[in-house]
């Protein structure tokens, strides 16, 4: 369940908005941002030429509500652009090189990491991604079409269907997996050994903090 456990990237309210502002959606000719007030606890700009479009939103908050610590908005509202701007796109292209789509792809995946003999309920497959049962049909019907899953009838439970990954699924899976793995492998090598261990301990802490019904189910 590699693309529904990805950060949804929006921040509601209208806090921060990913999708808002791009480093070229700002005119050459627009006035600096005001500094917040100079007391010592107020945040601090980020070094000269680092700022990015989650600082220069932050910057608005702080211009127009001064007495509110927005700081962990603009921590998590960076987080939700990354998901949104950078992985979630990288990941979407290395499964379309293979004809099928983020939704798709985690169908395939989560048939294949269960293990022989890949097989699944559809609504097993609907709890564990988070779907409508209706949405999963839907990509059922398009992984069937083109031969990558097939469906047959529970002999345990005659109104149920059972969804079974092909040959050819489990290539295709195999094979997007891989690309995919290299592709967010790639973007994690931008950071430093330290950088990318802080970052992964945080992460474990805020998933730690949503609780267990949070957890991806298996």
């Amino acid at each position: 369940m590699i693309f529904q456990t990805t950060v949804h990237a929006r921040i509601v309210f209208g806090l921060i908005s990913c999708r808002a502002m791009s480093d070229d959606s700002v005119p050459a000719n627009a006035p600096a941002r005001p500094e917040g007030p100079g007391d010592p606890d107020s945040p601090r700009r980020p070094a000269a030429g680092s700022a990015d479009p989650t600082d220069r939103l932050a910057d608005d908050w702080l211009r127009e509500r001064p007495d509110l610590d927005l700081g962990a908005v603009a921590v998590l509202g960076r987080l939700a652009f990354v998901a949104e701007q950078v992985t979630g796109p990288a990941g979407e292209r290395a499964v379309r090189r293979h004809g099928i789509s983020k939704g798709e792809f985690d169908v395939l995946a989560t048939l294949r990491r269960g293990g022989p003999p890949y097989v699944l309920s559809p609504s097993r497959l609907s709890d564990t991604l988070l779907t409508s049962r209706a949405g999963m049909t839907k990509r059922l019907d398009r992984l069937e079409r083109a031969g990558l899953v097939a469906r047959s009838l529970d002999t345990e439970d005659r109104r149920s269907f059972r969804i079974a990954l092909t040959d050819e699924g489990r290539r295709v899976a195999d094979a997007a997996l891989t690309d995919l793995a290299a592709a967010l492998t790639g973007l994690v090598s931008l950071l430093d050994d330290g950088e990318r261990e802080g970052l992964d301990r945080a992460l474990r802490s805020l998933a730690r903090a949503a609780g267990p019904s949070a957890a991806p189910r298996r």
